[in-house]
């Protein structure tokens, strides 16, 4: 049997991308800022795609987004001069925490966009997607410029997993169905109807994004999540069906990171609460095998491959406020 708490708030708090025009949206914003934040490395293929569809649509034909954001992650390639040209204000990741401790990851660009953005609404979009419609955005703002109850907003969609031979409509999302959703129903059954909650497209009040740490790798996502459910409530937060996500697939070595990483986002999440001995430092080194290779071991025909998994934290933007540049430096 489901919770009749989680069936009673998936009900209530489900909502479809389609319900929500960008004209409906405009009116009901009123005074309230609205920026939207994109993370990008090394995003040069679709990131100005991205930047154009929202300018065209929710900047200069409706005026719904007041800025749209693009973080430089220590990009490679031409991802800063691309987002520009399509309209975006870039900035780096290391401008906006020159005067902090340097950390990677995704969580750490996030935190960086979420210290630029001026927004009282900050929505934030991965800037990997392809086939990008204005849905994305309108979907997730939604709720939270007509319900003043509502405090963060998670997407949900269809993932179809390209394979050489045939695609799988729902085969994407292979981290969240083995290993995310299943240690959140164990730990925090409360967060278990959420659809997807490892996806990249979410929104919410900067008061109250700006309260939250952010964790530097993949477990940014598990992390706001749990903290939010702690700090609001669940009856706080929602999410919004956007259809169907294509962009890239990572290989499997990459997924096993990834879950490892939320593995030991969780345990300091349970730390916290007292659930796991907080003396305990769990390891940080994944020990993975590639097949083949110049150094590949006798009698296993492959090379021991280690990587490391550790997480570190931005703390609140609330508190470190003081120490971030008010103005935004653009990337080079």
């Amino acid at each position: 049997m489901v919770s009749p708490v989680v069936e009673a708030w998936a009900t209530y708090r489900t909502t479809s991308a389609q319900e929500w025009t960008a004209q409906r949206l405009v009116r009901a914003k009123g005074d309230c800022r609205v920026s939207v934040v994109l993370p990008a490395r090394n995003e040069e293929a679709t990131v100005g795609a991205i930047v154009s569809t929202i300018r065209e649509h929710l900047v200069d034909r409706v005026p719904l987004v007041d800025e749209l954001i693009v973080v430089d992650s220590r990009s490679t390639d031409r991802t800063a001069r691309v987002a520009r040209a399509a309209g975006a204000e870039v900035v780096s990741q290391d401008e906006m925490t020159r005067s902090l401790p340097r950390l990677t990851g995704k969580g750490d660009a996030l935190w960086a966009g979420l210290a630029a953005a001026r927004g009282d609404v900050v929505a934030f979009v991965d800037a990997d997607l392809r086939e990008f419609r204005p849905h994305f955005v309108t979907g997730l703002l939604g709720p939270l410029l007509t319900d003043p109850g509502i405090d963060f907003v998670k997407g949900f969609y269809h993932r179809p997993l390209v394979g050489q031979a045939s695609i799988e409509p729902d085969g994407g999302g292979r981290v969240t169905e083995l290993m995310a959703r299943p240690v959140l129903n164990l730990f925090w059954p409360e967060l278990a109807g959420f659809v997807q909650p490892l996806a990249g497209e979410y929104a919410g009040r900067r008061d109250v994004l700006s309260r939250v740490p952010f964790v530097s790798g993949y477990g940014v996502e598990t992390a706001m999540l749990i903290d939010l459910l702690d700090m609001v409530g669940l009856d706080a937060l929602a999410q919004v069906d956007l259809g169907e996500r294509k962009h890239r697939h990572q290989d499997t070595a990459a997924l096993g990171q990834m879950s490892a990483q939320i593995m030991l986002t969780v345990w300091s999440r349970l730390q916290r609460r007292g659930w796991a001995n907080p003396d305990v430092r769990p390891a940080e080194l994944l020990t993975q095998f590639r097949r083949g290779g110049s150094d590949a071991l006798p009698n296993l025909d492959r090379e021991i491959v280690v990587n490391d998994v550790s997480i570190e934290e931005r703390p609140p933007l609330a508190e470190l406020r003081h120490l971030v540049p008010r103005r935004r430096v653009a990337a080079a």
